[in-house]
């Protein structure tokens, strides 16, 4: 089964400076996709898998940066099959219970202000701020 199939939430192609701290080691790298649930950076030097760490995303439009705690869950090496365009990390978002709902929501304004409402809705599944959900074709 591929890794995009599965996912248990989907995922904005969105580009944000990701920067993040390891053995004494600043990191500035990109993310290239992120959803509620985890992001994928781009990176040529991945940390290992079960690694947690804390990170920054640098958002445009927030006061300050998005400040998360994740754990690496696969990694992407250059030339590997599943690697698509770039090698990386897949990180999983790790919450405390208190903050899940805080940072979940703060994950969403960010895809509505990169993607729009509308895009952000199909892309979670969701029925539009109306209400009105289409119905399917018959």
């Amino acid at each position: 089964m591929a890794m995009h199939e599965r996912r248990r939430t989907p995922r904005a192609p969105i580009e944000l400076k990701v920067e993040y701290k390891q053995k004494n080691t600043f990191f500035a790298d990109y993310t290239r996709n992120i959803s509620r649930g985890g992001t994928f950076i781009a990176t040529d030097k991945p940390l290992p898998i079960g690694t947690e760490f804390s990170f920054a995303l640098v958002v445009p439009g927030f006061e300050e940066p998005l400040r998360l705690r994740g754990r690496v869950a696969r990694i992407v090496r250059a030339g590997e099959p599943d690697a698509g365009s770039q090698p990386g990390m897949g990180i999983e978002f790790v919450y405390d219970v208190a903050e899940r709902a805080e940072k979940e929501a703060a994950i969403e304004r960010l895809m509505v202000d990169e993607l729009g409402e509308h895009l952000t809705t199909k892309l979670l599944g969701r029925a539009p701020a109306g209400g009105d959900v289409e119905s399917p074709p018959r």
